[in-house]
């Protein structure tokens, strides 16, 4: 806490904005926008990459957090204030950090791809910038945001040593399939007991649910895609555009329209993230796949 107040007393409103900015680059939407656009348009190896890397690291934390349970420093210290910007975002316990974990997810594996020096910087610079600003803001201490990058970049290092046996023509698809599956359930029936024994409070339950679902999701996209639907990205820039800005509306569609269809409860927000996941991963290659099929027999 000491470190939080030595950077609380060095806070003006120029630094807020640029911090505030930062972190915005760990946010959940954003970085699937850039996974989406990856995996629909450019690289299906790279994304799939990006994604074990990203939802694993995001279930591992999301456990971490409701194991051990650990309040945001503003609840340990009712004496300090966060940038009140920041508070809104900064949901669930504060140990580990979710968006140190995202960040770290998201640019290790770009920097990893990247074959240019100056790129691999940048990834490097957003990766500490991000941590950083989830200090500066005062809604993570050193420990949740030094756990969460070591662990989060050694499991980005393992993937990526391992990417080929994960996208490969010879992946394992079955057994990559299943373990993905069986974490994601495994955390979700964690999450419930202790939610149910009164240890979790439902407040704190929601994101740990959310990510069970996600993970279920892209576990089985992961396999459909790559057992049945085999899609092929769209050649010229301008179908790329259009491709994704469709995905992406219906994306949307998805995650707000099922709000209201399927309630607020925490197995609604389980099941609206395996279908909104399972949607980015199966259902819309299937669907620009057949309509591109369908073009095709017209032309002839």
């Amino acid at each position: 806490m000491e470190f939080l107040r030595l950077l609380a007393e060095h806070r003006v409103p120029a630094l807020d904005i640029f911090f505030q900015s930062i972190t915005y680059f760990a946010q959940e939407t954003l970085v699937i926008l850039i996974i989406c656009w990856i995996y629909w348009c450019r690289s299906k190896k790279l994304a799939y990459t990006l994604g074990f890397t990203y939802f694993i690291s995001g279930l591992l934390v999301q456990g971490l957090k409701i194991t051990f349970r650990i309040p945001r420093p503003w609840i340990l210290d009712p004496d300090f204030t966060p940038v009140p910007s920041a508070v809104p975002a900064a949901t669930g316990y504060s140990f580990p950090s979710g968006h140190t974990q995202s960040g770290t997810a998201l640019f290790s594996i770009l920097g990893f791809a990247s074959s240019r020096k100056i790129l691999r910087t940048l990834c490097i610079f957003m990766t500490a910038a991000i941590g950083f600003s989830r200090l500066y803001l005062g809604v993570h201490t050193p420990k949740d945001v030094l756990v969460s990058l070591i662990l989060t970049l050694l499991i980005s290092i393992i993937i990526w040593k391992i990417s080929p046996a994960l996208t490969g023509p010879f992946a394992k698809d079955r057994k990559v399939t299943l373990l993905m599956a069986l974490f994601s359930a495994a955390l979700l029936l964690y999450a419930f007991g202790l939610q149910k024994s009164g240890a979790l409070p439902l407040s704190e339950a929601s994101d740990c649910f959310k990510a069970c679902g996600a993970g279920l999701g892209f576990a089985a996209g992961y396999y459909l895609e790559r057992h049945r639907i085999r899609f092929s990205h769209p050649v010229t820039r301008r179908s790329q555009v259009i491709c994704f800005f469709l995905g992406i509306a219906g994306t949307l569609i998805l995650q707000q329209g099922l709000k209201p269809l399927l309630g607020s409860s925490l197995i609604a927000g389980t099941i609206r993230y395996f279908i909104v996941v399972f949607w980015i991963l199966a259902l819309y290659p299937l669907l620009f796949s057949l309509v591109r099929k369908g073009s095709r027999q017209k032309s002839y």
